[in-house]
């Protein structure tokens, strides 16, 4: 028999509504919120501890709860919620009637496992908005790079919209955060080139060879990269644009390098 909540009072639906909407609270705690199969599916298969699962039975039926279970490693507390209470914790309005309370992993640095042949990784700078955060990780998911460094993060990695636009990424790619310096101090110990997006100094992306171990480095659209990745490049890339502008999103710019070196690499999609 599952436990049931039918309080939008309740303490647990208080508790997860401070750890969707601040930071701090999912810091402190060391848990977020996720919603959704896919997303919980990933979160599972990417070794998450899921604490609580709590569904709407209109919507999420018996049976499909009865697959998480079948899933989940460790042994959950499973809660059935009323609409009241799914309306008001359910962050978007398509989810699947399904929403968890998960631990969060440390992202440090020194717990990468990377590619002893030649690895590829994907470096974003500051990246600010959830949504851009998402879509590079859902580039690094589909092109299955070995890791994503975030270099002086403006968000914590359990934001809602960045779980929510990563569709589950978040849970299943490799992520450190680090300060620039020791990101660069980190490549140049591994012996990883550094190709750096930018706009001077630059050879197109494609005379490239990626076959080696790289790391392609981003910055947002309105600042670029930092002097300290430009001094420390091996070589800057330009995409060549024919158009008025001389930039595209960063999640945009960063699929285009990312698939050319998995082009070069011998994708075997291509």
């Amino acid at each position: 028999m599952y436990k049931q909540i039918s309080s939008t009072q309740n303490t647990t639906i208080k508790y997860i509504l401070q750890l969707q909407e601040k930071s701090r609270n999912r810091k402190k705690e060391g848990k977020c919120i996720l919603e959704g199969f896919r997303e919980l599916s990933l979160a599972m298969e990417g070794n998450y501890t899921i604490e609580t699962i709590l569904f709407y039975p209109e919507i999420c039926p018996q049976p499909h709860i009865q697959e998480l279970i079948k899933k989940a490693s460790n042994s959950p507390e499973y809660i059935e919620i009323t609409k009241e209470v799914y309306q008001k914790i359910a962050y978007r309005s398509s989810t699947e009637g399904v929403l968890a309370i998960v631990h969060t992993k440390k992202h440090t640095l020194s717990n990468l496992q990377l590619s002893k042949n030649s690895p590829l990784i994907l470096v974003a700078e500051a990246p600010e908005k959830p949504g851009n955060i998402g879509a590079l990780l859902r580039t690094a998911d589909a092109a299955n790079v070995d890791a994503v460094l975030i270099a002086n993060p403006k968000t914590d990695l359990y934001n809602p919209n960045i779980v929510r636009s990563s569709v589950g990424c978040v849970f299943t790619t490799q992520i450190a955060t680090g300060s620039t310096s020791e990101i660069i101090s980190f490549l140049k110990e591994k012996n990883i080139a550094i190709y750096c997006a930018a706009l001077t100094a630059s050879e197109p992306y494609h005379h490239q060879n990626f076959t080696k171990p790289s790391a392609i480095v981003v910055g947002t659209e309105a600042t670029g990269l930092s002097d300290e990745w430009l001094s420390n490049s091996s070589q800057n890339i330009i995409i060549p644009m024919q158009g008025k502008i001389d930039s595209m999103n960063v999640s945009v710019a960063a699929a285009i390098l990312i698939f050319e070196a998995k082009r070069q690499r011998n994708f075997e999609a291509f």
